[in-house]
This record gives structure tokens, sequence and C-alpha cells, in this order.
């Protein structure tokens, strides 16, 4: 079965045609996130959907097949206002980077313990409902305000819904009764405003014609999750990490949602075959954009050059790129980034790798909080993303995480893991286990360094991360 799978993401927007045979055809179009002071965050909504539509159809094109589904992964908690009469937007669509929601968020701290209690997430403008509560203060008081998923879906259906995944990081959702909360409306000022209609990821929600002949849209997931199932972690215990924007290593729980108290949030990974699977999840909220951040400084041109330039050493140089703020443990959103450790002879090489043993120590760091939850430590990572071509990055990963790291075979872990929701929308005798395309791993990476180096550098980075938190507080 031919099918359309759309990976609609912050910096771009990838289509894919796939077959039981494999992948058939590629698009890709990039997207420029306007970054301001305030901590704001914007994407033009036209913008989105043109590159889903441009992307969509070269892919369709170039593959030369007759579609069976279309299926969208999407950016999880990046919010809009739009018209539902005439599908319009009415404002920028609110990134998940988006941090001007602090404000709301500090105002409704008394409920923090509510709202974890419910939603199994933490209070944070990290997801949805505090950026909800924002637009509605500051942008528009008219139309409605959803994640994008549920504005493109309506722009190719004229159907209003969202995935129960996409759903779990609104904090407007019960996640043990999967369903919409009233109350937590009611905390975040969002009484009597409509949400979309709640469906499975195995769902057909709708038929579009954008195509030609009508072709059912099936697949819908949040993006992460969409690559756990890709890469079959579909046990208690296997995880994943993506290394996109920014890194996010989402972990397996069962099918009951743990509410942890570390820091990591509890998800839903899937609604599949009527069946609810959660999933804890940690974000490290900048891994492509702090490199983009090394290329405009013209450390390096491009990702491309960072094995080149990367020391084999940061020669005591420590960094945490945590230029959107830190989240677990510490979800400390005003955090900034630092570089500490430098001396006369430090230079581009160290720089460059102590950026990447930043990435690579926070991932481990959420890693070792899932384990208090699992009872073990994680015995190997399943990884994606385009820094996974990075052999600097992934080693130090291996290293620190003391664990071997599987490269997925496919860039496209994210469209891979819709397409395989869509399968089992169209046949319903499919196992869900059988719904992902099998694969082996491009590259294992295992590790070099002792268990005990790995510690040292872990406690004296840790160490670094609290000194710069104190020093955020004194000022």
């Amino acid at each position: 079965m031919a099918i359309l799978a759309i990976d609609q993401g912050t910096s771009g927007t990838k289509a894919i045609v796939v077959d039981d045979s494999g992948i058939l055809a590629v698009a890709e179009r990039e997207i420029r996130p306007r970054y301001s002071a305030g901590g704001a965050v914007e994407q033009d909504p036209q913008e989105l959907l043109l590159s889903v539509l441009d992307s969509a159809h070269e892919a369709v094109d170039r593959a030369g097949v007759t579609l069976e589904a279309v299926a969208l992964a999407n950016q999880g908690e990046t919010v809009l206002a739009w018209d539902p009469e005439t599908g319009d937007p009415l404002t920028t669509a609110i990134s998940w980077q988006d941090r001007r929601a602090e404000s709301v968020c500090a105002e409704l701290a008394e409920h923090a313990d509510e709202i974890h209690r419910k939603t199994a997430l933490k209070l944070d403008p990290y997801f949805t409902a505090p950026k909800m509560t924002w637009l509605r203060r500051n942008l528009t008081r008219e139309g409605v305000v959803t994640t994008t998923d549920t504005w493109l879906v309506h722009q190719l259906t004229g159907e209003f819904v969202t995935d129960t995944s996409t759903a779990s990081r609104s904090l407007l959702l019960d996640i043990d009764r999967v369903a919409w909360d009233e109350s937590l409306l009611e905390i975040f000022e969002l009484t009597g405003e409509r949400l979309p209609r709640l469906v499975s990821s195995d769902e057909i929600v709708g038929m579009t014609t954008e195509f030609g002949s009508p072709v059912p849209v099936a697949g819908l997931i949040v993006d992460q999750q969409a690559a756990l199932l890709a890469e079959e972690c579909l046990e208690r215990g296997t995880a994943k990490c993506t290394y996109g924007t920014g890194a996010f290593l989402l972990v397996n729980m069962g099918d009951v949602a743990p509410r942890l108290d570390n820091g990591l949030t509890t998800s839903v990974a899937w609604t599949l075959r009527g069946q609810t699977t959660y999933c804890a999840d940690g974000q490290v909220y900048t891994a492509a954009s702090a490199v983009r951040w090394l290329c405009d400084l013209g450390i390096i041109s491009s990702a491309a050059d960072l094995d080149t330039i990367a020391a084999e050493s940061s020669d005591g140089v420590l960094c945490a790129p945590s230029f959107a703020g830190l989240a677990a443990p510490w979800w400390r959103p005003d955090a900034g980034a630092f570089l500490t450790g430098m001396t006369l002879s430090t230079g581009r090489p160290e720089i460059v790798r102590a950026v990447l043993e930043g990435i690579s120590a926070q991932v481990a760091e959420l890693a070792a909080l899932a384990t208090e939850e699992l009872g073990q430590p994680l015995l190997r990572l399943r990884v994606d993303g385009g820094l996974t071509r990075s052999r600097t990055l992934m080693q130090s990963q291996a290293d620190l995480l003391q664990a071997p790291i599987d490269i997925f075979s496919s860039g496209h872990a994210t469209a891979l893991g819709a397409a395989a929701a869509a399968r089992l929308a169209l046949d319903p005798d499919l196992d869900v286990a059988d719904a992902p395309l099998p694969w082996t791993p491009a590259h294992t990476y295992r590790p070099r360094m002792s268990a005990a180096e790995a510690e040292k550098f872990r406690k004296q980075w840790r160490t670094a991360v609290e000194a710069n938190l104190v020093a955020k507080e004194d000022r």
C-alpha cells in the first residue's frame, strides 16, 4: 500500500511516499522560524501549509503511484488561532520553543501539583495550554486556537480533530481517561474554547482530494512518538532519541501512565487498536539549533564540519547549549547557555567539542532519570535525526550513556512512524508489531570511555550547570 507520509517539523517539512518495499520518493521544504526578543519564536502558518503541499505534491509526482492514504506527523506544541469557517489563520503560529507564556505559568504556580496529577506533565510554557492562554490574552479572542496538526488536517479534509498523542502534550488532557478535562480548561482560562475531537493514530479521520481522487487521511501522531513507533520501541523500557532542532528522549512505559517526580514527563505514545501506550519523555531544547548558532558565529560553516573541527578533547571546556532554557530535571526556562573553563589556548575545536558534549550530557541525564522508574538503566538507545551523522556526538553519547547507540537506518523516522500508523488504519488485521518497516542499525556506537570516566565528566558537567543557575539567581 502506497502512503504519503508528511513530517511537518520546526525547521522544515518532509514528505515521503512509502510502500511495503520501502521509500519510493522524498521531498523537503525548509522553514525558518522567527526568533525575537523576549523569547518569541513564531512561524508563518501559510509557509507551513505551503511547505506541506509543495513537498507532498513533489513526492507524489516523483513516486508515480496511486496513493492509498495520507499520514501526518506534527511538531506537537505549536499553536495558532484560525477561523473554523474559512480555515484562514488569525495569528502567527506560536512555536513550541516560544517562552512568552512564562508569565502565565508563574500566575498558575499554585495549580502545578493538580496539573501534574491530571496530565503527568509539568506546568511549563513548552506545552500547549499556556501558549493558548497567552495568545488569547495578547493576540485575538476570535476563532479557535489549536495545535498546527488540527489546522493542517482541516485544510486537507475539513475535519476538526487531533490525535491523543498530540493532545497529551497540551496540559488539557486527563492522561488516564485520555479525555479533555474541564477543570484544566478552567485553570487556563480556556473554558468554552472549542477543542478538536480526539482520535486514535490508527483512525481514518477524513478524505482529501488534494492529490486527485479522494484519499483517506489517517496516521495522525506527534513527531517524537512517530519516531518511537518507527524504531520499534514497542516494549516497556525500549527507548529512542531524535536529534533535530532539539533532542528528544522517549522511553516506552507500557499501558500505565506513571507520575514522575524527578522532572521527566509522561505522554501518550499512541492509541492503536483501542489500546493506549504511554512514554516518559525528556527534552533538550537546543541541539541542531545550537549547531546553527556555531554556524552563525562563523565557528563552523555547516553541520558537516563538526567532526573535522571538533577536538579529541575539550581540554576542560564545558558547555550547556541551553539557549532556550533547561527542561528535566531542572525546568529552568531562564537558564541560558554557557561556556566555562576556557583558557587562552581554547579555540574553535574545543568549543565545538564542548557544545556536542553538552548535548550528549543532557541526554545522559534524562536517561538516568528514566532508569529510576524502570528499575534498571537503558540497555541501548535507538537514535535518529540529522545530528546522528556526527560521529563525535554519537560516540560522546555512547560514552556518557554507557550503552550502545543504534543509528536508525533511515533519515525519515518520523514520517515512517506516521506511515506505520496509517498502515494500521488501512488494514484492521495488521498487528502493531508488523506495522513499522523492518530495519537494522546503520551503525552502532559502543562506549569507549570507562564508567568511572563517564561519571566523572557528568559530575563536572552537572556542577557547572548548577553554578550557572545559581549565578542567574544572583543577578
